[in-house]
């Protein structure tokens, strides 16, 4: 994979870890950050200089380390999938019909319909986050505390990291 590629997936990966849009990107920086040009770096087809880079970073409230190419960060915490206890998450109905939506969506791409108990990713746990306008922590708080959630290899660590 090319540098400004690999660059592209770990700034667009940030972005929605943030849970922004590139428009509000835009917006959100009063247009100094065009959703365009944004989603051009993203892409890879364009190159970012490291001025530009480390700016992002800042803006994105990011470590450097985190956008620039090379050897992923390490997460704290255990394994990278936990399991949602799906008849749990159908009896609180309403609360988590958005959150039961998306899991539906990892259904039909899996084709795996008659399992009761549904295993997901660290990136998946950031967009249902994202869905319930709250961290990814406190997910894991709220669905732990509810009898939704259990892990394959153990506890999710305190901060919500896989």
């Amino acid at each position: 994979m090319s540098y400004s590629h690999e660059v592209g997936e770990r700034l667009r990966r940030v972005r929605v870890e943030r849970g922004l849009s590139l428009q509000e990107v835009e917006r959100s920086s009063g247009g100094r950050w065009k959703a365009a040009v944004i989603g051009s770096y993203e892409r890879g087809d364009r190159n970012i200089s490291a001025t530009r880079l480390l700016e992002l970073a800042e803006f994105y409230d990011v470590s450097p380390v985190q956008v620039l190419p090379g050897d992923e960060p390490e997460r704290s915490g255990g394994g990278d999938a936990m399991t949602i206890d799906l008849g749990v998450l159908d009896r609180f109905g309403g609360r988590y019909s958005l959150i039961r939506r998306y899991l539906e969506t990892i259904q039909m791409q899996r084709g795996d319909f008659n399992r009761r108990v549904l295993s997901v990713r660290g990136e998946d746990l950031r967009a249902l986050a994202v869905i319930q306008e709250c961290t990814p922590a406190e997910l894991v708080d709220e669905l732990r505390r509810n009898g939704i959630l259990g892990t394959e290899d153990g506890p999710v660590a305190a901060d919500g990291s896989l």
